[in-house]
């Protein structure tokens, strides 16, 4: 039986942290197990952002070695830079062609943005270039170019996912052909929302994150800053509504788990022990990572020479695909 191809990448717009990896590294990586599975770093996406030359040559680097480190084994998958497949412009161009104004008026992000520029008595358009306004068919491409089948994203990723969809069925029905696979989003219950230290959406735009490979001291600093309730250490405590839960049973054994949910039913637990509990299973897990991260950045070479090694397979990919393309739609 064919392996179905999943596909997912991360923009290099700052180290990854632990959202990143509960909510897209690791499910990305477990999907490696049964599916034929590709990762991109998403340096076009970052320019919408990030303005500096050196800043982003840097956060490549630092995005490639944290895949790395947190288990992606170059040997056995593809793993490439966006920039170096052009291919995914080409396929860009064409896939506008097909895209009705009104769905990306529709966007999360650009709605967003809208919205708080009127609310700041702004011109609407306002900081809108138009990186952000086709940032839905940019990703897209990247995900129609390689016949994914399955796209690990976190939730508010979905409705991209459904857009590229919708501009993949639409251009099958005009020429009359399956051109496209229509990818599928995939996220767990578990892993949609990753709660970050303040009980919000784990985010660098809230400023609540807990960086991938933090040192083990200031890994239990930022810990012990989990805002908590009020209740107080004889207080029965509900987990299932607990940010410090919630991080934990991404990062404990089965037991462990029911363990500690037993003691917070129990009560006679502290928060400060609860987030101590955090700590341990968070450090043991991210401990190996960190150093092999580290170590990754000391040899900076063997990073630069895995993403060349990956892009030229990735743009092989991408070449049958755009030929094709061009007969079908008579540009050939």
């Amino acid at each position: 039986m064919e392996k179905k191809i999943a596909l997912t990448g991360i923009k290099p717009t700052g180290i990854p942290h632990i959202g990143n990896y509960i909510g897209a590294i690791k499910p990305a990586l477990n999907l490696s197990q049964t599916c034929e599975a590709r990762y991109f770093i998403a340096d076009y996406h970052a320019l919408n952002s990030i303005k500096d030359p050196v800043q982003l040559r840097q956060l490549t680097i630092e995005v490639a070695a944290a895949w790395l480190a947190s288990g992606l084994d170059p040997e056995k998958v593809m793993i490439y830079r966006q920039s170096q497949v052009p291919e995914t412009h080409e396929l860009l161009t064409i896939l506008l062609a097909f895209t009705p104004k009104g769905l990306m008026n529709r966007a999360h992000a650009y709605k967003a943005l809208i919205q708080k520029n009127r609310e700041d008595e702004k011109d609407i358009d306002d900081g809108v270039n138009m990186g952000l306004f086709t940032y839905p068919m940019l990703m897209a491409a990247d995900i129609l170019l390689f016949d994914t089948d399955l796209v690990p994203v976190g939730n508010d990723q979905f409705q991209h996912i459904e857009m590229a969809v919708d501009v993949a069925q639409s251009f099958n029905f005009i020429y009359g052909c399956d051109a496209f696979k229509l990818p599928q989003p995939l996220a767990t219950e578990a892993t949609k929302i990753v709660l970050g230290l303040d009980g919000r959406k784990m985010s660098k735009s809230y400023g609540n994150t807990i960086p991938l490979f933090t040192p083990e001291k200031a890994l239990r600093k930022l810990i012990m800053k989990i805002v908590t309730n009020s209740q107080g250490i004889e207080d029965p405590k509900d987990p299932d509504i607990c940010s410090i839960f919630s991080l934990y049973r991404h990062f404990a054994t089965d037991a462990m788990v029911a363990e500690l949910r037993a003691k917070y039913h129990a009560g006679g637990m502290g928060w400060g022990h609860a987030k101590q509990e955090l700590f341990e299973a968070m450090n043991a897990v991210l401990s190996p990572l960190r150093k092999t991260y580290d170590d990754l950045m000391d040899n900076q070479d063997y990073i630069i020479s895995t993403l060349k090694n990956g892009s030229s397979n990735a743009r092989e990919l991408a070449s049958r695909k755009i030929s094709y393309l061009r007969t079908v739609v008579g540009l050939d």
